[in-house]
């Protein structure tokens, strides 16, 4: 639990290639607020290397620009088709080299320790999630994709995990 008074400012991250969600979330005496909340979207018609400098370049943008303390992301996790995991998994990469830059640690989450969090069932669905993720947090600005929503519920995660201790990992 933080000792002294100030904000906790987090960013939050759904990591993609072609659409990667992000948010900023403040808790402040233990109530939460969206700063920003949005989706950076690269064209699949872009070699890789372009698409992911891009994503780093805008990321690193909104990190200068709201100051967070640390990043949160979901931690991603394929069963049936590797191919489709690996630009989702290299865009995560350059969350983590863009935290490490900025002095950043980095909280991952699985989508179960989301839903857990935010809706209080592991079975939530997405509209479950963005319902509730309305409810949590003041000065919505409203999320512009379900990717800048789930954002937002992975920072929720990380200030409701420090709140009532860590997440238990269920496997």
């Amino acid at each position: 639990m933080r000792v002294d008074s100030r904000p906790l400012r987090v960013l939050g991250i759904d990591p993609g290639l072609t659409r990667m969600g992000y948010a900023v979330v403040q808790e402040t005496s233990g109530n939460l607020q969206a700063l920003v909340c949005g989706t950076l979207v690269t064209s699949p018609m872009q070699v890789t290397s372009s698409r992911l400098m891009m994503l780093f370049e805008q990321l690193r943008l909104v990190v200068g620009e709201w100051r967070p303390d640390v990043v949160s992301c979901e931690r991603l996790f394929f069963s049936a088709n590797a191919a489709s995991a690996v630009p989702a998994i290299q865009s995560s990469g350059i969350v983590l080299l863009l935290a490490a830059q900025s002095g950043l640690t980095v909280h991952e989450y699985t989508p179960l320790q989301v839903k857990l969090a935010v809706v209080g069932n592991g079975t939530a669905t997405k509209k479950q999630v963005q319902y509730m993720v309305e409810r949590l947090v003041r000065g919505f600005p409203q999320p512009d994709s379900a990717d800048a929503a789930d954002a937002l519920g992975v920072a929720i995660t990380h200030l409701s995990s420090r709140r009532l201790g860590e997440l238990q990992a269920v496997r």
